[in-house]
């Protein structure tokens, strides 16, 4: 089947939340947009990230709360039901049907096309179809590239043999692994290390670094670390990963040789080292542009290197946050850029304006689902020193807070500020401890609206909560 032609205002390629949102804004806006996906509306997030990992974690995570409260933990003192789990986490992701998903995007006046969407040329997308058609798309004013990343993979022989793990199959395995081999020390192996191990796995962590959590306050990775061991996960630092084999067909184990010559065995290995731009087969090349490499955008997210301002990168696919909360912030900001530039509106591009994206750089929060939870928002004192700022770091016991210890018995929590002395403002904050999560937003606005330090002496935190940690970080603040 071929259809020589559909002209839109907008075309979208990626159909994950990124995209979706960008889309949402521009019909909006009262442009005809067109969104392009190849796999599941909802993409990586709802499918095989966010939401699948959230429901993998959330049950150890509130066994582990309940383990702490006296009275409560005998009741909670026996393994999780792996098959409720596995269940509940089939649930979440609608059992990889996007129905639901379809059903939002007829509501708000966005086509679909499926297939593998590909430029051709400046404003024409032509998309391979699933019955093996084609279909030509033309953008009278924009092509946004919502595509994405996948797992970075090391370079090792033979590896594609080895029916490894990444993200995708971590979230959404059938079964418990009895040995699983996670290689990495970012936040999804931290993450999976603390689902797997308590839903019965026997984990080993490889870690090519000297922590994990790298990106963040070095105490948080501690923390993590010291929490991992304690459930039982074999935690190894300074550790490479020179050789995988799987032995004995599909189902044999995993043979892997350690760059000290140890060799391990497991069940699966998951390789959660980084992500890569999805952009190697999109079309890069008809535009003058490297098949492969990250899209470099100014703050409205426009692609400076596609001549005349047409096409917008969005999301990971970007570089600058590869986070699904920052990736839909961008969205709103991409798709209002666009409504604006097409109606002949003002874009306004000033530093707290509505067209520019200064989170991205000012006031990133992220959530690590651990035990501990890490929480965080802002710069690390590493990055404000690298930056030139002066600035003051105030620390904090979690667990001396009442409301901490009316949370958890033995509450085990750390608090951080990081103050600009010569701005009066808080720069950045790390939270770790059980329910810290919860915390970040308050943190954020905080961040974002460069509230006087002073002047959050008057922000009254309830007693007892968690939260009052904000009175005790000021109190330590003024000495």
């Amino acid at each position: 089947m071929n259809d020589t032609s559909r002209p839109y205002d907008v075309v979208v390629i990626g159909a994950g939340p990124v995209g979706e949102n960008v889309a949402d804004r521009t019909s909006a806006a009262g442009l005809s947009t067109v969104i392009v996906e190849s796999e599941l509306l909802g993409g990586e997030c709802s499918f095989w990230a966010c939401e699948p990992s959230k429901a993998l974690l959330r049950p150890v995570l509130a066994r582990a709360d309940a383990r702490r409260v006296p009275g409560l933990r005998q009741a909670v003192a026996g393994p999780l039901d792996v098959a409720a789990v596995l269940a509940h986490r089939d649930d979440i992701v609608n059992h990889w049907q996007d129905d639901d998903q379809v059903d939002w995007l007829n509501s708000v006046s966005v086509d679909l096309v499926r297939g593998h969407g590909r430029l051709d040329g400046p404003r024409q997308v032509v998309v391979s179809t699933p019955d093996g058609g084609t279909v030509r798309l033309s953008a009278r004013h924009a092509v946004a590239v919502c595509t994405g990343t996948g797992a970075a993979l090391p370079d090792l022989p033979h590896l594609d043999d080895v029916r490894h793990w990444t993200s995708r199959e971590a979230t959404s395995a059938d079964a418990v692994p009895g040995r699983l081999a996670v290689v990495g020390g970012g936040v999804v192996a931290v993450e999976m290390a603390t689902a797997w191990r308590a839903l019965g796995a026997e984990v080993t962590m490889l870690v090519r670094g000297s922590g994990l959590l790298p990106r963040m306050e070095p105490f948080a990775g501690e923390m993590v670390a010291d929490a991992l061991r304690e459930a039982g996960v074999d935690v190894r630092f300074g550790t490479s990963v020179t050789s995988v084999a799987r032995e004995d067909g599909p189902d044999g184990e995993v043979r892997i040789t350690l760059s000290d010559g140890e060799q391990l065995a497991a069940d699966e290995i998951l390789f959660a080292i980084g992500r890569a731009p999805r952009t190697g087969d999109i079309g890069l090349e008809t535009i003058g542009l490297t098949p492969g490499d990250w899209l470099t955008v100014d703050d409205t997210f426009r692609v400076g290197a596609a001549e005349d301002g047409w096409l917008y990168a969005v999301g990971d696919v970007n570089h600058r946050v590869l986070m699904t909360h920052q990736g839909k912030y961008q969205a709103r900001i991409a798709g209002a850029v666009i409504g604006a530039r097409v109606n002949g509106e003002p874009v306004d591009e000033s530093r707290w304006g509505a067209h520019v994206a200064t989170a991205d750089s000012e006031a990133v929060p992220q959530v690590v689902f651990t035990d501990p939870e890490v929480a965080s928002v802002g710069l690390t004192v590493r990055e404000a020193e690298r930056a030139g700022r002066r600035v003051k770091v105030v620390d904090y016991d979690i667990g001396r807070v009442a409301g901490a210890v009316q949370y958890a018995e033995g509450y085990r929590g750390k608090a951080r500020m990081v103050v600009d002395l010569d701005r009066g403002t808080v720069a950045g904050v790390t939270f770790v401890g059980p329910g810290v999560g919860e915390l970040l937003h308050s943190a954020t606005i905080a961040v974002i609206s460069e509230v006087p330090v002073e002047r959050l002496w008057h922000a009254v935190p309830a007693f007892p909560t968690v939260s009052e940690v904000w009175l005790r970080l000021l109190e330590t603040h003024r000495g």
